[in-house]
């Protein structure tokens, strides 16, 4: 193997070091550094950490595993990172389909989220979606939706990684007051969650649409004194933009930029309509983007130019968005669908390669959250955030490329493992921290409620 990482000390003694888990992969691909693709080689893991990646003989001479896997046949790379989700809206898959993007939300979404969302819906949602993004890959999400305590606490039981973003807007709601309530409730989330190594808090102003100048004012002071992300819904449709200059007299993206929010602590959700503009204030200000592809086409919400967002130099990262507008939480299935949208957008088959697009889905996604230093690579001294896919389905053959395979012919369903933090947590496709069946039957008890057949 080239270029293996061997910053660990080496003893050059007889006697074997021991470690937590040795993880024999037939391939693994770190992410960094790029386009590279190591063939029979190991990763060594300790106390949650990754300690060496190194040819399998060699790993086997020199370290004593508690715990050992041998992925015959299987695509080891960093765990997938969903920079946008409203995981608990999971329970609202399928619902209200077939709509544009403000009757979809005003006419259907927001009376049914009325009714119907607190606490246990959102713990027994949020269980659902990480079952989900656990089996096709997932290790961390950023999450943006009411009673973000629930959320914290499933992902903390889970023991997936999460950015709970806690949801500020403006008016009433089921969870705050308005956006002073959302903001102070959100800080003593934090401070709650403050120490902890997997759970991390963002601000979520919903919308420019949704939420005022002082609010946003309060929220850039916050997040720059604190050092926190800010994530928002952006620029999602032309409408939108259109509106807004025609009420502010500028487009939102200069308006965030006047109040002090654009910065590399934000995270700009969906942006399909921008202009030259809005990539001139992105780049200048090192703001990062969360593209939702499928959401977008399914809400026909319009194209995120991600080649030329790509050419300006601004970190671009993928997310789900919601079950409710996609309708699935499979990150490979989205950065499938990035990367050929891409070239469609920009007329270049050569747009958004296969490393990129795995790129997007992975390292981009740790930097838009701000935890690159912890995840979204396999290397030595980061988080044992790991994927492992099974590539030796006949409809992947013959494998030229495992890269490839990854990013054109590979789904979720292919997923057979999964690490956080060295903990496995899905095991040849079977949950080892969630209750499949419990899962399922919460999930059809809030059907039955939602439809009227239950109370």
């Amino acid at each position: 193997m080239a270029n293996s990482n061997r910053s660990d000390s080496h003893n050059n003694s007889s006697k074997k070091q021991t470690i937590d888990t040795l993880i024999h992969a037939r391939w693994i691909i770190p992410v960094v550094p790029e386009k590279r693709v190591y063939e029979n080689c190991s990763l060594a893991i300790d106390n949650g950490t990754i300690r060496a990646i190194l040819p399998s003989l060699e790993a086997r001479n020199r370290f004593d595993a508690r715990e050992e896997h041998q992925l015959h046949n299987q695509l080891l790379i960093p765990g997938l990172v969903n920079t946008h989700n409203h995981a608990a809206m999971s329970l609202l898959r399928g619902f209200a389909d077939d709509r544009p993007l403000m009757t979809w939300l005003e006419k259907h979404i927001w009376p049914t989220e009325k009714q119907w969302v607190g606490p246990e819906f959102v713990a027994d949602g949020t269980r659902l979606a990480m079952a989900e993004m656990l089996r096709s890959g997932t290790t961390t999400f950023s999450d943006q939706y009411f009673f973000p305590e629930a959320t914290a606490a499933a992902a903390r039981e889970a023991g997936m990684r999460a950015q709970i973003a806690f949801p500020i807007i403006d008016f009433p709601n089921n969870w705050s007051r308005n956006g002073a309530d959302a903001i102070e409730k959100g800080l003593a989330l934090r401070d709650d969650y403050r120490s902890h190594s997997r759970i991390g808090l963002a601000f979520a102003p919903h919308a420019p649409y949704t939420v005022g100048d002082e609010t946003l004012r309060k929220i850039a002071i916050y997040a720059d004194e604190l050092g926190m992300a800010v994530q928002m819904h952006l620029h999602e449709t032309a409408a939108e933009v259109e509106k807004a200059i025609a009420e502010t007299g500028i487009r939102p993206t200069q308006r965030l930029h006047d109040l002090g929010l654009l910065s590399p602590q934000m995270l700009c959700v969906h942006m399909t309509a921008v202009d030259d503009s809005d990539i001139a204030l992105l780049q200048k200000t090192g703001t990062h983007i969360a593209h939702c592809p499928r959401s977008n086409l399914k809400l026909a919400s319009g194209f995120t130019p991600i080649a030329r967002l790509l050419e300006a130099g601004i970190n671009v990262s993928i997310g789900t968005d919601g079950a409710a507008s996609n309708n699935g939480l499979d990150m490979l299935t989205e950065t499938n669908t990035a990367a050929l949208l891409a070239k469609a957008v920009s007329g270049q088959a050569d747009a958004v390669p296969a490393h990129q697009a795995l790129a997007m889905a992975t390292i981009n996604g740790a930097r838009a959250l701000g935890i690159d230093d912890v995840t979204g690579s396999l290397e030595v001294g980061k988080a044992a955030d790991l994927c492992a896919i099974d590539l030796s389905e006949l409809e992947q053959q013959p494998l030229h490329d495992p890269l490839s395979q990854l990013i054109y012919t590979a789904n979720g369903h292919n997923v057979r493992n999964v690490w956080v933090a060295g903990k496995l947590l899905l095991k040849d496709r079977g949950l080892m921290t969630l209750n499949e069946e419990e899962v399922r039957q919460r999930a059809g008890v809030w059907r039955d409620r939602i439809a009227g057949r239950s109370s």
